[in-house]
C-alpha cells in the first residue's frame, strides 16, 4: 500500500522534473533539425534555432496540435524554461565579451560608437515617422502618438546582439576588425534601445520619463565598476591560467559567479541580464590562453543546451496574428522598409566614412540589420505592458525574421569568401581597393 501511495502521489519536485526533461529533449531535437536545415540553405544555424523556437510556440505547433503543445509545455514548466534561458543567454554573452580581443585598439571604441549612432539614429527617426503615420491604424487608444512612434523607432533601432555574435563566431570573424567593430556597436545599440524602453515604460505606467534616469545612470556606473575595478582584480587569475594552460575548479567558480552576479545586477537596474554578462566578459583577463581555456570549458554546453531553451521560451510567447487586408500589408511594408533602410544604409555610410571599403561597409550594414530575438524580447515587454497591439506585435516579429534571414545573404554578397578569409588577419579595405571586382 505504501508503494501504491507513492506511485499515485508522486513528489511534486519529481513530477516537475518529469515534465521539464521531455520539454528539453524536444527543444534540442527540433533546434538541431532546424539548425541543420538553416545551414543547408546557406543561413546561420542560429536562425534555424530561432525559427525552431517559434515553431514550437502557438503559431505552428500550438495551432496544429494544441493539446500536445499544452501537455509538452504546461504552465508550471515555463518558469523553469525562463530561468534556464536567462542563464544561458547571460553566460553566452559573457563568453562573447570574454572572447572579444579589444586590447591595444584605443580608437576602436570611438569608431564603434560612431557606427552605433549611425545605426540607431536613422532607424529611430524612420521608425518614429512610420509610427506617427500608422498611429490611427495600429495603436491602442490609451497610448499617445509620441509613445507609440517612439516604441516603433526603438524596436527598429535594435540589432540582434546575441545572434550577431553567433554569426561572427560561426564564421571565425569575432576578432577581425569588421567583427570587433560590429559587436561593440551592436552592444551600444541594444543598450540604448533598452534605455528607450525604460523611458517608455516609465511614461506608460504614469511615473514620468524622469524615473528612467536612475536606470541610465546606474548602467553607466556599473560598466565603469566592472571595467575599472573588477577587471584588475581578475588579472591574477588570467596570469595563472596563462602559466598552467588550464582553468581549474576555483577559476570555474569565478567565471560562473561573476557573469551571473553581473546579470542579476543589470536585471535589477532594468537593462536586462545580457548586458551584465557581456560586461562581465569584457572584465575578464585578456590573455589568449585564458580565452581559449574558458571557451573550451563552457561554450559548447551553453550554445547547445541553454541557448535553444532561450529561443523556445521566446517562441512560446510569440503569437503571430493574421495580417490581412491591404491596409495592414501596406503598414507592414512601411515598417519593414523603415527598419531595413535605417540600419543597412546608415551603418554602411558610416563605415565608408571611417575609411573602410564599400564591400566591408555593406557587409557591416547587412550584419547590423539583423534583429533576431532581441526585438522579440523588446516587443514582448511592450505587449505585456499594453503599449502595442497584437497586430503591431505580429508585424515586428515578421520584421525580425526577415531582416535576420537577409543578413547573411547580403553579407556574403558584399564580402565573398575569397575576401572574407583575409579579414581574419588583415584589414580588408586595401584588398578591396586593389581588387574592386
Amino acid at each position: 500500500m505504501t508503494v501504491l501511495a507513492h506511485v499515485t502521489s508522486p513528489d511534486p519536485n519529481l513530477a516537475l522534473i518529469l515534465k521539464v526533461l521531455p520539454a528539453l529533449v524536444v527543444i534540442l531535437i527540433v533546434a538541431a533539425i532546424c539548425g541543420r536545415l538553416a545551414q543547408m540553405v546557406m543561413q546561420p544555424r542560429v536562425l534555424g534555432e530561432m525559427v525552431a523556437g517559434v515553431l514550437l510556440g502557438p503559431t505552428f505547433f500550438g495551432w496544429l496540435f494544441p493539446d500536445a503543445q499544452a501537455a509538452l509545455f504546461p504552465k508550471e514548466v515555463r518558469p523553469v524554461l525562463y530561468v534556464l534561458s536567462t542563464i544561458g543567454l547571460t553566460l553566452y554573452m559573457f563568453l562573447v565579451g570574454a572572447g572579444l580581443d579589444h586590447s591595444g585598439r584605443t580608437g576602436e571604441v570611438r569608431k564603434a560608437s560612431a557606427l552605433a549612432v549611425s545605426g540607431i539614429v536613422p532607424s529611430l527617426l524612420l521608425g518614429f515617422g512610420a509610427g506617427l503615420l500608422l498611429y490611427d491604424l495600429l495603436s491602442l487608444p490609451d497610448v499617445s502618438p509620441f509613445q507609440f512612434a517612439l516604441f516603433v523607432g526603438g524596436a527598429l533601432s535594435l540589432t540582434a546582439f546575441p545572434m550577431l555574435a553567433r554569426i561572427l563566431y560561426e564564421r571565425g570573424l569575432e576578432n577581425a576588425p569588421v567583427g570587433r567593430l560590429t559587436l561593440i556597436a551592436a552592444s551600444i545599440d541594444d543598450a540604448l534601445a533598452w534605455c528607450i524602453l525604460a523611458v517608455l515604460s516609465a511614461m506608460h505606467l504614469g511615473t514620468g520619463a524622469g524615473d528612467a534616469l536612475p536606470t541610465i545612470g546606474l548602467t553607466a556606473l556599473f560598466a565603469v565598476v566592472m571595467l575599472k575595478v573588477v577587471a584588475p582584480l581578475l588579472r591574477p587569475m588570467g596570469a595563472t591560467v596563462a602559466r598552467t594552460g588550464r582553468l581549474g575548479a576555483t577559476g570555474m567558480y569565478v567565471v560562473i559567479i561573476v557573469p551571473l552576479t553581473a546579470g542579476w545586477l543589470t536585471d535589477w537596474i532594468g537593462v536586462y541580464s545580457v548586458f551584465g554578462g557581456f560586461l562581465a566578459g569584457l572584465a575578464m583577463p585578456r590573455d589568449p590562453k585564458f580565452r581559449e581555456a574558458l571557451h573550451g570549458r563552457m561554450m559548447e554546453i551553453v550554445s547547445t543546451l541553454l541557448l535553444p531553451t532561450f529561443f523556445t521560451f521566446s517562441g512560446l510567447n510569440t503569437h503571430l496574428g493574421g495580417i490581412a487586408g491591404g491596409a495592414m500589408l501596406l503598414a507592414f511594408g512601411l515598417i519593414l522598409l523603415a527598419g531595413f533602410c535605417g540600419k543597412y544604409f546608415g551603418c554602411a555610410l558610416a563605415m565608408r566614412g571611417m575609411g573602410f571599403g564599400w564591400r566591408e561597409s555593406y557587409a557591416v550594414g547587412a550584419l547590423m540589420n539583423a534583429r533576431g530575438l532581441m526585438i522579440l524580447i523588446f516587443i514582448n515587454i511592450g505587449l505585456a505592458q499594453g503599449m502595442i497591439t497584437q497586430e503591431l506585435f505580429a508585424m515586428l516579429v515578421l520584421v525580425a525574421v526577415l531582416t535576420t534571414a537577409g543578413a547573411l545573404p547580403l553579407y556574403k554578397l558584399a564580402l565573398p569568401e575569397r575576401l572574407e578569409s583575409r579579414t581574419k588577419t588583415t584589414e580588408v579595405s586595401a584588398l578591396v581597393r586593389s581588387n574592386p571586382s
